[in-house]
């Protein structure tokens, strides 16, 4: 199933959600949440973030999202020195 996704574009998400306390609304705590999702329109990340308002009382301050594709062409590079031992 994760390989079909990847093959379907399903990039490895990352996103950092701040949210307030519940018993303290001053202070802000950090929540990390990965999956793949689709960019740019996240669908898994917006069913999460939508059960985070039905079901979690700590109010949401942001989110920063981060996604990479797991499945990419070979990279190649030059060498940068050759070295030769006797």
């Amino acid at each position: 199933m994760t390989l079909k996704r990847q093959l379907n574009d399903y990039r490895l998400t990352t996103a950092e959600i701040l949210y307030h306390l519940p018993d303290h609304p001053a202070l802000l705590q950090s929540f990390v949440w990965q999956d793949l999702d689709l960019a740019p329109q996240y669908p898994v990340l917006r069913k999460f973030l939508d059960f985070w308002h039905r079901e979690i009382d700590g109010r949401v301050h942001s989110v920063r999202v981060g996604s990479a594709g797991l499945i990419q062409p070979a990279k190649m590079r030059h060498a940068g020195a050759l070295l030769t031992l006797h």
